[in-house]
């Protein structure tokens, strides 16, 4: 309950007001004068002072000013016997909460106690707030200004709002010289090369992904950069601007060639065969080039289209995936066109297609061999004329898409064999980019690993240190028949039933352990024939994911596979 300081030099009235006070409940502190209530205020602040203005030769209305000038902040109500209009306007100018007027009632003093205290309560509410948003304000200061990377904030007008100390350090200025002016002025000859992702992150309101720029700073020196954009939003979700941050990678652009850094393009390796691909993906990405991703199942060929999107021109667009083996032709041909209502049964409303949700952007066409004539028909056309028609509709739609297609499928033999269209073969195979199998990159396995194990280090917050000897000699020695999927789907087994720092051999997955051989030649296995799956069933004892790592496909392959042989549980 609060505390009342009562200030009064007339002994009954200081009796009748205390006991008014305690007993509403308050605890009260009588004293009867100025210099005893000063005194006392300082022994205990009080919530709220309750004086009379005259107080035997001395005046009340001093301690509303002496009491803040110690530090004290307590409303103060002020009692008078005489009122008039000039000691009115002297309580008021002092600073006093309010005045009353003798005989003061019961009920009106503790209605102006009350009111006091309330007022009493939301300035220490306000104070204590001020003060934490004091603290978290010089915290985030401190956070901001040690960043190591390049921070910029950018208002709503594009006018400079912060730029941390490593921002200032790179273009050489100080906080004076850039906190309010434009952007553009600030960056000047960056301006080419940082403008189009600060800008788009302005004006699209969504974030930019990285992307590398080279930056040529002092004495012709360049620099590597990788460079994104976030959009800046207040905690009731309104717009303020946008932060670019840089991010200085020159010493690891100068170890390693462009792509070859562990997790660079979204790829890890660093064996020629992936070299290669790499240096294929800088030629690539700048362009809106057909690339058709071809390889075996789990090599990667989602993630290059993925780099390809990201690095080029329409990093700032959509990407969207169609897996073209999951759906039936019925569903797939809607998916990719949308239709109108009414098209077909079951078509109660009208329905956008991927390759118009993916205007301005990248569309990945996975599994681009398994699609049917009359959907390899549609896809010409849109790979040529770059426009479709919805399912049952007769307006034409025309989209601005770049086109990636991938397969695990040989389409030279399935074009002889008169399952897939010449033409569209061509159109698609405007560049070829063969991922190779695990097996001919062997010198990437340890890496591999090791980035894995920091991958699920960061996702189960462990602090896995790796692999003993016996468990890393059985990764090097395992064929892989799954690729690089096997491989994360293994250390993933080991990194559960890790129980120490390193992963052991007893952790790995039976077959990787070399307890449990793979029964299937490579050869049978790229056919998927209805004999293997048996067979794999049968040794993985009804196992569908075990048998799935057995036969080296994805689970959702297997799943088809059983469909299409009409083999049940």
């Amino acid at each position: 309950m609060a505390h009342i300081l009562l200030v009064e030099d007339d002994e009954n009235l200081r009796f009748t007001f205390e006991a008014f006070l305690r007993r509403a409940g308050y605890t009260v502190d009588p004293v009867p004068s100025v210099p005893a209530a000063l005194e006392a205020a300082l022994r205990q602040p009080p919530d709220v002072v309750v004086a009379d203005i005259l107080l035997g030769g001395e005046e009340g209305l001093v301690l509303p000013g002496s009491l803040r000038s110690r530090g004290l902040e307590a409303p103060v109500l002020l009692v008078t016997g005489n009122p008039s209009l000039d000691t009115a306007s002297r309580a008021v100018s002092t600073g006093a909460f309010e005045y009353l007027i003798k005989p003061v009632e019961r009920d009106a003093l503790l209605a102006a106690v009350a009111r006091a205290h309330a007022h009493k309560s939301l300035q220490d509410e306000r104070a204590a707030l001020h003060d934490e948003l004091q603290r978290l304000r010089a915290h985030l200061e401190a956070i901001f200004r040690s960043v190591p990377d390049v921070l910029v904030s950018v208002g709503r007008d594009g006018r400079v709002v912060r730029i941390n100390d490593a921002g200032l350090g790179v273009l050489r200025l100080s906080g004076e010289e850039v906190e309010g002016r434009h952007w553009q002025e600030v960056f000047g000859e960056w301006e080419s090369q940082l403008g189009d992702v600060l800008r788009h992150a302005l004006e699209s309101r969504q974030r930019v992904p990285r992307r590398r720029v080279n930056i040529t700073v002092d004495e012709g020196a360049s620099q590597v950069f990788e460079v994104s954009a976030s959009p800046l939003r207040g905690e009731t979700g309104d717009y303020l601007g946008a932060v670019l941050v840089l991010r200085d990678i020159s010493r690891l652009a100068a170890c390693c060639p462009p792509g070859g850094a562990p997790g660079e393009w979204g790829l890890v390796g660093l064996s020629p065969a992936m070299q290669r691909i790499y240096h294929l993906l800088e030629d690539l990405a700048p362009t809106d080039t057909t690339v058709l991703v071809t390889g075996e199942s789990g090599t990667g060929k989602e993630l290059v289209a993925e780099a390809l999107h990201n690095a080029g021109p329409r990093a700032t667009g959509p990407l969207i995936k169609v897996n073209c083996a999951a759906l039936p032709e019925t569903l797939l041909e809607s998916e990719l066109f949308g239709h109108v209502r009414g098209a077909f049964t079951g078509a109660l409303r009208d329905r956008v297609g991927r390759f118009q949700l993916a205007h301005g952007g990248t569309i990945f066409l996975d599994e681009i061999g398994d699609l049917s004539p009359q959907v390899q028909l549609r896809l010409l056309r849109v790979l040529q004329e770059r426009e479709f028609e919805r399912v049952g509709d007769t307006r034409t739609t025309r989209v601005d898409v770049r086109v990636i297609a991938a397969t695990h499928r040989n389409l030279r033999e399935r074009v002889a064999s008169g399952l897939f269209r010449e033409d569209l073969y061509y159109r698609l195979r405007v560049v070829e980019l063969h991922m190779p199998p695990l097996r001919e990159r062997h010198e990437d396995l340890a890496l591999l690993a090791e980035h894995f194990v920091g991958v699920f280090n960061q996702q189960f917050s462990r602090c896995v240190m790796g692999f003993t000897e016996a468990a890393s000699r059985a990764l090097m020695t395992h064929s892989w028949p799954g690729n690089v999927r096997e491989l994360r789907h293994a250390v993933e087994h080991g990194f559960i039933l890790c129980k120490g720092e390193r992963i052991d051999l007893a952790d790995l997955p039976p077959d990787v352990q070399g307890t449990e051989a793979s029964v299937f030649p490579r050869a049978e296995r790229s056919g998927v024939h209805e004999a293997a799956v048996r067979e794999a069933l049968k040794k993985a004892g009804g196992n569908k994911a075990r048998a799935a790592r057995l036969l080296g496909v994805a689970r959702q392959t297997l799943y088809r596979k059983l469909a299409e042989y009409g083999i049940r549980d």
